[in-house]
């Protein structure tokens, strides 16, 4: 029989497995649940909001159906579903500027929302369509690692460059518990030029997190002292304006994969690859893919990998033992010569700053040296 403790201590003990697929690849439908808090008086001004939007969204690619609901119990508390065929163009819509625009005259109605994305793995009375060329429902379920994964990305002033890195490089890291069960694990930052991306690795709510990070004074002093330098303006002072910035600069995790190996010397590295214009979804599924096929080979330096994608920005953050430079074909995910032709059609070589010859050569430690982002910071929470 077993006891109490026993059951108590289960969980806790339970081994995480040691090989772990999370991706936005699968083929399946997805279910996407919104949580929206409306202000008290605005309810009918946000339900013409959302019929515009809602006509609006009905032609975009991919999306199926969608379905508004008010609460019973408290008339401010409204729920949005969605369907679509896969999760790549939901995604891509929802990461468009076209979906920036679309959502503002809901803003104002809104005190707060929160977002849950679920590919769909069982469902009942329904028969798969016949002709969808999707897989219809995800096949088993995956089995995660515990942590979330998310990027933001910007831009700065050329040749404020060195400025911005200081500045990113001495801020204080956050206190890592944010509530009981919300933790912020890991922060690292990197640029590629003038290009700014801040990956962090959360335990528990991501929103939390992210809401947790933004009150610290360390790095609210942080944003305040880069603020003169970013391409794009902002006001982190005006709700809204906060709210498009962020939502701009989100560059959502689309895959994750571990070798399932133990590696704590491994070295924490990223990889900017830029794709030409509309195929930024096809780039990050062909690394996916590849890194899929390495995570199978004992030899592969990679031993984690996380892909970041949003329309034609795409970041590979991997976590390496040894140098990059140590076996520059495997460090790159690239499996075959086939492989390595489309990786090569598909990224943008004058926004990766390759000279034609460098980029079709299709040398290796050429490539990768272009790709490379340096490493501004990498840090674990002060008491992670």
């Amino acid at each position: 029989m077993t006891t109490t403790t026993e059951r108590m201590s289960g969980p806790s003990t339970r081994q995480m497995p040691k090989r772990v697929s999370q991706s936005v690849f699968d083929g399946s439908r997805v279910r996407v649940v919104l949580l929206v808090d409306v202000y008290d008086g605005s309810q009918q001004e946000f339900l013409e909001a959302y019929e515009h939007l809602c006509s609006q969204v009905a032609s975009v690619p991919g999306h199926v159906s969608d379905q508004l609901c008010q609460s019973i119990e408290d008339p401010c508390q409204w729920l949005i579903t969605s369907e679509w065929e896969s999760a790549p163009p939901f995604l891509a819509w929802v990461n468009s500027e076209e979906h920036v625009q679309m959502v503002r005259p809901m803003n104002s109605c809104v005190r707060d929302t929160r977002s849950l994305r679920f590919h769909i793995v069982r469902e009942t009375g329904v028969a798969a369509p016949a002709d969808s060329g999707t897989r219809h429902l995800q096949l088993a379920p995956r089995i995660g690692d515990g942590t979330i994964r998310h990027a933001l990305t910007f831009t700065v002033k050329p040749g404020s460059e060195q400025a911005v890195a200081k500045i990113l490089a001495d801020y204080a890291p956050p206190k890592a518990q944010v509530d009981e069960t919300t933790r912020l694990c890991r922060t690292s930052l990197f640029m590629h030029g003038n290009r700014v991306v801040r990956t962090i690795e959360v335990e528990g709510d991501l929103l939390s997190a992210l809401r947790h990070v933004a009150r610290q004074p360390e790095v609210m002093a942080v944003e305040e002292a880069i603020n003169p330098y970013l391409e794009q303006e902002r006001d982190l002072g005006d709700a809204e304006a906060a709210r498009i910035f962020f939502a701009r600069a989100a560059l959502p995790a689309v895959h994750h994969v571990t070798t399932g190996d133990e590696c704590p010397d491994a070295v924490r590295r990223a990889l900017y690859y830029p794709a030409r214009p509309g195929r930024g979804m096809d780039l990050a599924r062909l690394l996916a893919e590849q890194d899929e096929a390495s995570a199978n080979d004992p030899d592969c330096p990679v031993c984690r990998s996380t892909i970041f994608q949003r329309d034609d920005i795409v970041v590979r953050l991997v976590d390496v033992r040894g140098n990059l430079d140590g076996d520059p074909v495997r460090s790159l995910g690239r499996a075959n010569s086939a492989q390595a032709a489309e990786l090569l059609s598909l990224l943008d070589g004058e926004a990766i700053g390759a000279e034609g010859p460098a980029l079709k050569s299709g040398d290796a430690a050429a490539i990768l040296k272009l790709a490379r982002m340096e490493l501004i910071t990498d840090r674990r929470s002060a008491d992670a």
